[in-house]
């Protein structure tokens, strides 16, 4: 799964941000990976809405994750406010210094559900 890691953080988490308001889950997808990733999503589809805590954020700051299964329609690039994106294993995020409690419940959502290993 492709993970993104923000000018001056440790962690990578997934690409997306805050849905604005009046704009739905699906569209803020489509924004958000354009903004982070320079591509275009296709064929996306709701895994779930995930809530855990926010890393990097005081304790108790509480997070709703809209999470798509979707594909790109081109290469992704980093853009200005991502400092480098990764493709992980489940295992290989999770052995990573600085995790992100929200990515690391997809990567074993997706693997319980056998989309990846």
């Amino acid at each position: 799964m492709i993970q993104a890691r923000s000018v001056g953080k440790s962690a990578f988490y997934m690409a997306g941000g805050k849905i604005d308001p009046g704009e739905t889950p699906l569209a803020a997808l489509h924004r958000e990976i354009r903004e982070e990733l320079d591509a275009a999503v296709v064929d996306a589809r709701l895994l779930d809405v995930f809530e855990c805590e926010a890393w990097g954020h005081p304790a108790g700051t509480e997070l709703e994750i809209h999470c798509f299964i979707a594909g790109l329609a081109s290469e992704p690039t980093p853009t200005s406010e991502i400092a480098e994106i990764r493709f992980f294993t489940r295992d290989e995020y999770a052995s990573m210094p600085d995790v992100a409690p929200g990515s690391l419940m997809v990567f074993d959502r997706m693997q319980a559900l056998d989309l990846i290993d």
